[in-house]
Formats: structure tokens, C-alpha cells, sequence
């Protein structure tokens, strides 16, 4: 698994147009998502073509998470305060804007995105045995994580995680 530093200036978000409109979308959107206390976990946009009488937009897709479950009325407030903000960065074009919880058994994409899902239940495959390993997630810094399986502290590199996953078996203990 690689870790991304996730900042204002770089990140794993699209481009629009060869444009740095995704950070420019990240920088503008982050405060207002963090005001609803909630993080953006994911952004992604995309440019829609034309057909037949449908104008040419962009389609936006979030991924938000409020601390504890993330709900529908959660996703519909952040939804509701996305919009103005995307409205004014691609005026006079159609705007699609789907925003979304992680999910239970979201795949997580980077090991950046780790620090928010500190006391849920991940579960790693690892190169090393071949096998998953799963736990409730207690840290997570650029070069390793550290899981609670049973009681006991399990650390592991990213070098060794082909890939991880929330799992939605493990109990949440959301003692951040």
C-alpha cells in the first residue's frame, strides 16, 4: 500500500482540462465539509460530454464522514453545501454532484486516507503471509499502522499491505 501525503497542494484528486481545478475544489470544499464536522475523504471530477440535448457539465463525486455513522442526512447536508460552492467554480454548465458515506466495506485507496477510519475495524492483506489481518485500527503515520486484534498491538508496514478494507465485523470503538 503507498502513502499519498494528502494536502492543499497535492493529492490524488483529478484534473479538469489539464487545470488544477481539483485542488483548487479540494482547498474550497475541505472547510465547508470540516464545518459540518465531517472529513472528505474522497473527491473526484469529471467532465460530461454533450448528447443530444443535454449540455455538456461536470460530474462530482465526494466521499464524506462524520465521526460515528455517517447517515443520510449527513450525506444531504454536505450535498446541500457542496453545491453553491461548485455552482460558482463551473458556472453557465450542468452540475452532478453525487456525494456518499465510505460505506462498510469501503476499499481504502491510499494510506493517507487511514487517519480517518482510526477506532473502525480495517482488515489488511498482507504479502507477507498471504492472508488477511484484521482489527480494530488504533494509529496510522506515512510508514506503518497499528491494529488492536484481540488485545494485542499488531504493527504493520505499508510494504507489506497489498491492500485494506473497512470491516464491518470488527465492533467500532470510536475513541479518537
Amino acid at each position: 500500500m503507498q502513502y499519498t501525503p494528502m494536502s492543499t497542494t497535492t493529492g490524488s484528486l483529478r484534473s479538469l482540462q489539464g487545470r488544477d481545478i481539483d485542488v483548487f475544489l479540494y482547498e474550497s470544499l475541505n472547510p465547508v465539509i470540516s464545518g459540518l464536522k465531517m472529513s472528505l475523504i474522497e473527491l473526484s471530477v469529471f467532465r460530461q460530454k454533450a448528447r443530444g440535448n443535454t449540455p455538456a457539465g461536470v460530474q462530482v463525486k465526494a466521499v464524506v464522514m462524520s465521526e460515528g455513522i455517517t447517515s443520510l442526512e449527513d450525506c444531504s447536508r454536505a450535498h446541500r453545501s457542496i453545491l453553491p460552492r461548485l455552482s460558482l467554480a463551473f458556472p453557465d454548465q450542468e452540475i452532478s454532484l453525487e456525494v456518499s458515506s465510505p460505506g462498510i466495506d469501503r476499499i481504502i485507496k491510499d494510506a493517507n486516507e487511514l487517519v480517518h477510519y482510526i477506532g473502525r475495524g480495517i482488515k489488511c492483506y498482507r504479502t507477507d503471509i498471504s492472508d488477511w489481518t484484521a482489527g480494530i485500527l488504533l494509529s496510522a503515520s506515512e510508514e506503518k499502522l497499528v491494529l488492536n486484534k484481540e488485545g494485542e498491538e499488531i504493527a504493520l508496514s505499508y510494504e507489506i499491505i497489498a491492500k485494506a478494507k473497512l470491516d464491518s465485523i470488527q465492533p467500532l470503538a470510536f475513541n479518537k
